[in-house]
């Protein structure tokens, strides 16, 4: 025996007639703050921001090095006794 049961409702009303929680609110409130992550790290992603993040870094650099050339080179200049 094979029987065939068609049940026309909405997702809504499935879930209140199985007893199920309404999650919509919570999913809309998850969905907005994914956005606003996504958004704040595309702005992070921007060229402009990266080299403003990189840029006073890789200048210190730059100055350490120099420094480090002109302490050897003043050191070799100096007479050995």
């Amino acid at each position: 025996m094979k029987i065939t049961m068609n049940v026309d409702c909405t997702p809504e009303e499935a879930r209140a007639f199985l007893g199920l929680p309404d999650v919509k609110p919570m999913q809309e409130e998850m969905l907005s703050e994914v956005r606003k992550r996504m958004s704040a790290s595309l702005k992070a992603m921007e060229p402009e921001a990266i080299l403003k993040m990189w840029l006073p870094a890789t200048l210190k650099g730059f100055e350490q090095l120099q420094e480090i050339f002109l302490s050897q080179m003043a050191a070799s200049q100096k007479p050995k006794k």
